[in-house]
């Protein structure tokens, strides 16, 4: 079969054989953890690791306000927790950031507030018209207020100055950037309310 006009003609030599992953053998490997345990970069990263743990989760939790029955993994991270508060049962999945705002930013949590994993929920941003770089302007600060019973899906955000109300559902990878009224289903990027929770009568 003959190749069309101007169509490139294919040879053996312009076809790459697929890779395949490095196997190392038992021998190999074991040589790589004494490598690994005795190279002392290895434990210098530990001890950063330990102490970034220890500035993220250890220390600010003990500064929380929380009401009775709070579950929170040990991977959440917390910024200014002297402006963090939460009622009853607050539950925070693994790899949740929740950061109030550096001088007055609060970040106001009612009962039976339920996170999933990863997600943030900042009182503060920087601004991006001042100057450059972006990390030496000033933050714009507000305070996010979440009601009871409000279910943040995996990986959402919740933007400064947002008021989530009670019952509420944000659904995963959302995004919100304005207030969530009561008893509502909201998703997208940003949110946008899309439904209704209706509770049924027992």
């Amino acid at each position: 079969m003959f190749p069309f006009c101007g169509e490139p003609v294919l040879t053996s030599s312009d076809f790459t054989p697929p890779a395949h992953k490095d196997r190392p053998s038992k021998g190999r490997r074991f040589l790589r953890l004494i490598g690994g345990a005795l190279d002392p970069r290895a434990w210098l990263h530990l001890v950063r690791i330990v102490n970034h743990y220890n500035h993220t989760h250890v220390v600010p939790r003990r500064r929380l306000t929380l009401g009775v029955g709070a579950q929170i993994s040990p991977t959440a991270a917390f910024s200014y927790p002297e402006r963090i508060s939460a009622g009853r049962g607050l539950h925070v999945g693994a790899d949740c950031v929740i950061w109030a705002g550096p001088a007055r930013g609060r970040i106001v949590m009612g009962d039976h507030v339920l996170m999933g994993p990863g997600v943030l929920v900042t009182a503060a941003n920087y601004r991006f018209n001042d100057g450059q770089p972006v990390t030496d302007q000033a933050m714009d600060e507000s305070d996010v207020i979440i009601g009871n019973d409000v279910w943040l899906g995996a990986r959402a955000m919740v933007m400064p100055g947002v008021t989530i109300g009670d019952g509420a559902i944000i659904g995963a990878g959302s995004v919100v950037t304005s207030d969530i009224p009561p008893m509502t289903i909201a998703a997208g990027v940003p949110a946008k309310v899309i439904s209704q929770r209706e509770l049924q009568k027992t």
